[in-house]
């Protein structure tokens, strides 16, 4: 006997927790909230953070999907480390929810729609990326080192401290 469409699209946990993401950001658009973006945090097989895309909503231009749901995620376990966890996003994520992911120790990516997809709506990141390749001299927005020897101090204050939470 073979499967209805139905029962199929329910058997893959990996497409379940990718549709929840696709529903979010679908929600978030009729919701006004922000953009179309989408994204669920999974750890052994349960939802542990969701997220959408909250930028206009809340004035935040850091208020995208991924971080949004990593911060739940966070917040629900109560530990920066969300390793061991994976994230379901409905776009391939931008340089800074890359960035998140990778400071967060989440262990894989599942992501829909491409970087690609999201420039053809104008969300278009492919500059952010070029600029992090560039010396900070050749960036777009400028960038001058000021008081490195004074800000060295909290450095060594840092690597003192005995207490330190390392991460």
């Amino acid at each position: 006997m073979s499967k209805s469409p139905d029962q199929h699209q329910h058997s893959d946990p990996h497409q379940q927790f990718m549709r929840r993401a696709i529903t979010l950001s679908r929600e978030n658009v009729s919701q006004r909230n922000g953009g179309p973006f989408g994204a669920v945090i999974v750890k052994d097989g349960a939802i542990i953070g969701e997220g959408f895309n909250r930028v206009t909503a809340s004035n935040d231009p850091t208020a995208h999907a991924e971080v949004v749901a990593i911060r739940a995620a966070c917040a629900l376990i109560n530990n920066f480390d969300l390793s061991g966890a994976v994230i379901y996003t409905s776009c391939e994520p931008c340089p800074m929810c890359l960035s998140a992911i990778y400071w967060a120790r989440l262990g894989k990516i599942y992501y829909a729609n491409t970087k690609s997809d999201a420039a053809n709506i104008q969300f278009d990141d492919d500059f952010i990326y070029q600029e992090i390749a560039k010396s900070p001299q050749a960036r777009a927005i400028p960038m001058t080192q000021l008081l490195r020897d004074e800000a060295q101090q909290a450095f060594m204050d840092w690597t003192n401290n005995s207490k330190r939470i390392g991460y």
